[in-house]
């Protein structure tokens, strides 16, 4: 069971690390990255961000460079979120390949009619 604080708190790493994801993959052409969920511990000290990445045969790429930039990625999120979190927690990033396994669903469905 999730807490207001935590959902709240979800939320605003979310909306942040979009922003941040926005910016940085205006600089690549092609490549979107969107941040699909926040999950953040009880304890608040883990927030796991689930990613979508389009086109989605790069995402393990991608995910991997993100992977490598969490630390950066941490520090630029602490400086947006200073004046609202007093520790801000340890990130841990993951592909949310939900759209890929949506789209799988349909493709069988569509074979069975």
């Amino acid at each position: 069971m999730e807490t207001t604080r935590q959902a709240k708190i979800a939320r605003l790493l979310q909306k942040e690390l979009s922003e941040i994801f926005r910016q940085q993959t205006s600089k690549t052409h092609g490549v979107l990255v969107s941040v699909s969920n926040v999950r953040v511990t009880p304890d608040l000290s883990i927030a796991r961000a689930y990613l979508s990445v389009f086109p989605s045969n790069k995402g393990e790429e991608i995910l991997g460079n993100i992977n490598n930039a969490s630390k950066s990625i941490r520090y630029e999120l602490a400086q947006r979120v200073r004046y609202q979190l007093r520790k801000t927690p340890e990130l841990s990033f993951y592909l949310d390949d939900s759209l890929d396994y949506i789209e799988h669903i349909d493709n069988l469905l569509k074979k069975e009619e």
